[in-house]
């Protein structure tokens, strides 16, 4: 490549959840508080820190050839860039967010229609303005530079657009939640001239293959046991596996070693299962991509 890959880092809340998840995908970026430009141990890209609200913008005017920012970030700039995949992840959960439109808990609102002629407070705030002509509801959309959620309880709007995850914070403000507007997710995204460049391309498209990997990992285990020619059917039929497990015969032995990937949620369930059939020396271990 003769010019190194431009990629955009999101600086703020999915700044750490960025960096562990391309760690994990086998790139370390060293980020230093007074520089925006932070270091990777790859040659070929070359990192800028970057606010995920004006990511798209950046990336769809070429000062960058490739970001991650938000689904919702992207709809908001209205921006023409080439999605190269969704990558779902944040800082609290591996879930899609959801932005919301929330009033006080006493409100007599109950529909979006209720809200004619309201005020809404947002950081999302074209989208939102884009939103509601779109379904002929004329609201007045004002910006909030934070605290979002305490506009309505102070008497300064009479709904909000937030983004959350777990509702606790809405929650908390005693707002209710009457409509939701959007769901969001992390996306990598490219800019179309560099998308169409064989090179920049080709680093792209690995950087996202690796991504999803090291993110289909994060959500799988791996499993192995040693099982005798007598129970071997029975383990192999309690196993899940994205293809056959893996059966190898043990060395001057009648009994079989037996691997296989499973999904993290289910293996307090399986191994009793599994040692209850006759499996034996059974080891779980993490891995960092599935691919």
């Amino acid at each position: 490549m003769t010019d190194p890959l431009k990629l955009g880092i999101p600086k703020g809340s999915l700044q750490q959840a960025t960096i562990e998840l391309f760690r994990r995908s086998g790139w370390k970026i060293n980020v230093n508080d007074r520089n925006y430009f932070p270091e990777i141990n790859d040659e070929h890209i070359r990192c800028a820190l970057c606010r995920a609200q004006e990511m798209s913008i950046y990336v769809e005017n070429g000062s960058l050839d490739a970001g991650l920012t938000g689904k919702d970030w992207i709809a908001e700039n209205d921006s023409d860039i080439h999605v190269v995949c969704d990558l779902v992840y944040s800082k609290v959960s591996a879930r899609p967010a959801r932005w919301v439109i929330a009033v006080a808990h006493d409100s007599p609102c109950r529909t979006i229609q209720d809200l004619q002629g309201k005020k809404i407070s947002t950081e999302l705030m074209k989208y939102t303005r884009r939103y509601f002509s779109e379904k002929g509801i004329d609201v007045d959309v004002e910006f909030s530079w934070g605290a979002t959620e305490a506009k309505v309880v102070s008497g300064l709007a009479d709904a909000i657009c937030e983004i959350t995850e777990t509702e606790s914070t809405i929650k908390a403000h005693g707002l209710r939640i009457i409509h939701e507007m959007m769901q969001t997710n992390t996306r990598l995204i490219a800019n179309h001239a560099a998308w169409t460049d064989p090179k920049k391309r080709e680093k792209i498209e690995q950087i996202a293959l690796l991504m999803k990997g090291a993110l289909v990992a994060e959500k799988m285990v791996g499993l192995k046991m040693n099982v005798s020619q007598a129970r071997l059917e029975k383990i192999v039929s309690l196993l899940p596996s994205l293809h056959a497990p893996t059966v190898s015969p043990l060395y001057q032995s009648d009994w079989f070693s037996v691997e296989t990937v499973v999904n993290s949620s289910t293996v307090r369930d399986l191994i009793p299962e599994l040692m209850k059939h006759g499996a034996e020396g059974i080891i779980e271990y993490p891995l960092n991509k599935v691919i």
